[in-house]
């Protein structure tokens, strides 16, 4: 691979812009460089950068979870409800991980035994899933938390000597080690093949099935902690909390390089669509831009990750059979 096709990788593009949008931020938006601002930022991309690393794992395997946002706002329900109840927070919290667990474990054992495709069984419970919270809590909110925890999800307590909230300081250390998992060990080679070539996966001794399932229940996991962080960080338990954050994780994890076919993709450049999303996001705001119009921007920038890569890699196709019929 030569240098100028490293540097025209699509994760590599995405780094540029990110790098871009701050440039620009600084240069046009009073206040956007502040580390009160970037702190604000980085806390306000959390939840979607802790689900997104699961997701990442799963896309390459060529699974999907739509089913995240609604686990969020399950775990989020389920945690109010439990401390309106009386419970210590201590006890809510692995209660809701438990609930995230076999919520994953349900969409695994569909995948994997019932053979259903995971877009389609995530859909369904993404319903379910927001269905229960309305059921564990209704139309009403929950407030009070302990402050203790409270703190620790905002972005005025940072990472002493840093502007680092605490919950973007859990992700990166998830990060590293998901990145070390995905790309130097032979669990995160097995996810390459799967998503490759499932078949010849399978064949080549690979659990596949084991590996999917296990997948699933750890983004269950990761999508309740970040609905107890999204709780604590808003202050507010309700039902709908987190509702169409899915799409957000999902357009940061495309947009970062990671092939919706599965079998390619890097942690990096996952990682860099979320910051990516966040910074962009962030500027709008300051810059007075409603949500709505927020939500087209990530609606393009889905598009936009999707198409353009396979668009690069169609004409990259055409011109090496054009080389190719040339050459004698």
């Amino acid at each position: 691979m030569t240098a100028l096709t490293k540097f025209l990788r699509w994760d590599s593009v995405v780094g540029i812009l990110l790098i871009s949008v701050f440039l620009v931020g600084t240069g046009s938006t009073e206040g956007f460089a502040d580390t009160a601002n970037l702190s604000a930022a980085l806390n306000d991309i959390a939840e979607v950068a802790l689900i997104a690393l699961p997701m990442t794992l799963l896309v390459v395997a060529g699974q999907v979870d739509l089913s995240v946002a609604s686990m969020l706002g399950l775990s989020s329900a389920l945690a109010g409800s439990l401390w309106d109840a009386g419970y210590a927070f201590e006890m809510i919290v692995p209660i809701c991980l438990l609930v995230g667990a076999l919520g994953g474990l349900l969409n695994g054992w569909l995948v994997t035994r019932v053979g259903l495709p995971s877009l389609a069984v995530t859909i369904g419970t993404l319903a379910l899933f927001r269905g229960l919270a309305s059921v564990v809590l209704g139309t009403k909110a929950v407030a009070d938390f302990p402050e203790t925890y409270a703190q620790w999800a905002t972005y005025t307590e940072t990472v002493p000597g840093t502007f680092i909230p605490y919950p973007v300081a859990l992700f990166v250390v998830l990060a590293v080690i998901a990145a070390v998992v995905l790309h130097c060990t032979g669990f995160g080679r097995s996810l390459f093949a799967i998503g490759a070539q499932e078949d010849a996966a399978y064949f080549a001794g690979i659990r596949v099935k084991r590996i999917k399932l296990a997948l699933f229940v750890v983004s269950g996991v990761v999508a309740s902690f970040a609905g107890i962080v999204y709780t604590l960080r808003y202050g507010s338990a309700r039902a709908d909390n987190g509702l169409g954050l899915e799409l957000i994780v999902i357009a940061s994890v495309l947009l970062g390089g990671i092939d919706f076919d599965g079998g390619k993709g890097t942690l990096g450049g996952a990682v860099a669509g979320v910051l990516l999303v966040g910074l962009l996001r962030n500027l709008l705001t300051l810059n007075d831009v409603s949500s709505e119009i927020q939500s087209v921007v990530t609606g393009l920038l889905l598009m936009a990750s999707v198409l353009t890569p396979r668009v690069i890699s169609v004409v990259s196709e055409r011109r090496q059979r054009r080389s190719a019929a040339v050459t004698p």
